[in-house]
């Protein structure tokens, strides 16, 4: 294919992409999909190559790339098929994340996956959100190993019962999941009308070009690293079950055309569930590098080809079963961002920025009611200062790296659950301070208008976010419970009338301001 003909290609095959995810949005019964956005849209090749995807959420595409082939080696696939995974050590996240995944098959040829992942609020686990202060990963609902949701056609009616099951909202699960379906069939009818146009054979040649192209275009890039070796270290501020100060290490090394990440010094797994597997650690690292490449690379496998990853087995970032995972999706990935950056600073510093805000300052609500209609789940994750970089301020109130979510509108909070926003607002002057400020975070504030549990997963409410050339760090965040202060990681019960607020850490600054 000649230049011309490969762009297009690619772009519709993102495009693709794109409608597969707006689907999955106007068809959702939840607001975490319908508008907060929390899904992303994929299609691969037939070895589980990442071939496109749409501008959705890092954490979500970067684990899927890197795990599709284990999944999709299990199954003889059929056309019509579509199978249901979240189990995080089997090609998932963390347990509320489920994927779809469909074949795409023409003349009896397997020629490629169309998949989507979407966060549902309730998986099972008993406190509301599912996003508890586990130990286990037992403990944070139901696991969904890689299974038919759908054979040759035809629903399986018991798995979907185990799903609906799971939920205190089986109708908005059911919705979802059938959101889901439908994202996956379009998705699906488009990849083989493209198929349709070139046939099975100059499709499959144009789908290994594409991840040619990527890896031409990623190659000059990784060039202009200097070789060497950059380490760096971070912490997590705790894991909610008494560990404090857990650091996580990166050696990152350079060789002309290779480079290879090493997270060896890391903490082991710990007792809390900021653990997240390999998969998790990769989407991070993939996120650090596609930064740095034009904009109009393809999102493909060819892009990553260059990178290895290590990562002691049973460590934080490369866990091991039951360990629990909940918040090392959210959490400890951002923070594997942080350490990469560093590293990476030392080498290319005209080229990152100072630490962001380094938390998706997660907050679980519900009530466990005993019914459809009384009981209630919602989570939402809040953003923060963005990180400045060498030519510009950091930007305020924004979501950063591993989460490109939106914030659930406060018409739509108010409306669909027993809850006042108090406040939201820029948390002033939160963010660092250098000859390039750093972003400032967010204040968000609920009133309760009934009673309910909380859980809290947040980060950086200790360690604050660093800033570069020596520019000043960033407030770290805090939570508060009718002003009294709460840790970083906690479950509460909260009664009528009762005032959550929470304050988000701003970005780290570049440089010294005279």
């Amino acid at each position: 294919m000649d230049a011309i003909a490969l762009s297009l290609f690619s772009n519709r095959l993102a495009a693709i992409c794109d409608e597969m995810g707006a689907i999955l949005q106007r068809a959702a019964f939840s607001p975490n999909i319908r508008d907060r956005l929390d899904y992303s849209c994929a299609v691969f090749d037939a070895n589980g190559h990442l071939c496109a995807q749409a501008a959705h959420i890092p954490v979500h595409l970067g684990s899927m790339a890197f795990a599709m082939q284990s999944i999709i080696s299990r199954f003889d696939w059929q056309p019509d098929d579509m199978v249901i995974v979240n189990d995080p050590y089997l090609g998932g996240t963390h347990l509320p994340d489920v994927t779809l995944i469909t074949p795409v098959i023409e003349k009896n040829q397997l020629l490629a996956f169309v998949a989507n992942r979407a966060h549902h609020a309730d998986i099972g686990a008993d406190s509301p959100g599912s996003m508890p202060i586990s130990s286990t990963l037992e403990e944070e609902g139901l696991i969904i190993p890689p299974e038919y949701l759908v054979r040759n056609g035809q629903l399986d009616n018991a798995m979907m019962d185990i799903l609906l099951g799971a939920t205190r909202q089986p109708q908005t699960m059911q919705g979802d999941i059938a959101a889901q379906m439908s994202a996956n069939r379009t998705g699906c009818q488009r990849v083989q009308s493209m198929i349709s146009e070139r046939g099975n054979k100059l499709f499959a040649q144009a789908l290994e070009e594409l991840n040619d192209y990527g890896e031409r275009l990623a190659k000059p890039v990784y060039q202009q690293i200097p070789d060497g070796e950059y380490c760096f270290t971070d912490y997590m501020d705790d894991d909610g079950q008494g560990q404090q100060r857990i650091p996580i290490t990166v050696r990152v090394s350079v060789q002309s055309e290779h480079i290879h990440i090493d997270f060896t010094g890391t903490s082991t797994q710990v007792a809390g569930n900021i653990n997240c597997p390999l998969s998790v650690a990769a989407a991070a690292v993939y996120y650090v590098f596609r930064c740095l490449l034009p904009a109009h690379t393809p999102a493909c496998a060819g892009t990553f080809r260059a990178i290895e990853l290590t990562a002691p087995k049973s460590s934080l970032v490369n866990a091991s079963r039951p360990a629990a995972v909940a918040a090392g999706n959210v959490e400890t990935s951002t923070r594997i961002v942080d350490v990469v950056m560093g590293a990476l600073l030392q080498a290319i510093p005209e080229k990152l920025a100072a630490a962001s805000h380094g938390s998706m300052n997660n907050v679980a609500m519900g009530f466990m009611g005993d019914s459809e209609q009384s009981a209630w789940d919602y989570y939402e994750t809040i953003g923060g200062g963005m990180g400045a970089s060498v030519n510009a301020h950091g930007l305020n109130a924004v979501q950063t790296h591993m989460t490109n979510t939106l914030n659930t509108p406060v018409e739509v909070l108010e409306t669909s659950y027993p809850l006042r926003i108090k406040q939201y607002a820029i948390r002033k002057g939160s963010g660092g301070i250098g000859k390039n400020n750093g972003g400032d975070g967010i204040i968000r504030e609920y009133e309760f208008t009934y009673k309910a549990n909380v859980t809290l997963l947040t980060e950086r409410r200790q360690l604050p976010p660093w800033g570069v050339d020596n520019g000043g760090q960033a407030k770290p965040g805090k939570n508060s419970l009718n002003e009294k202060e709460l840790p970083a990681k906690i479950s509460v019960q909260v009664k009528q009338g009762d005032c959550l607020k929470i304050e988000t850490p701003g970005g780290g600054a570049w440089g010294f301001s005279k």
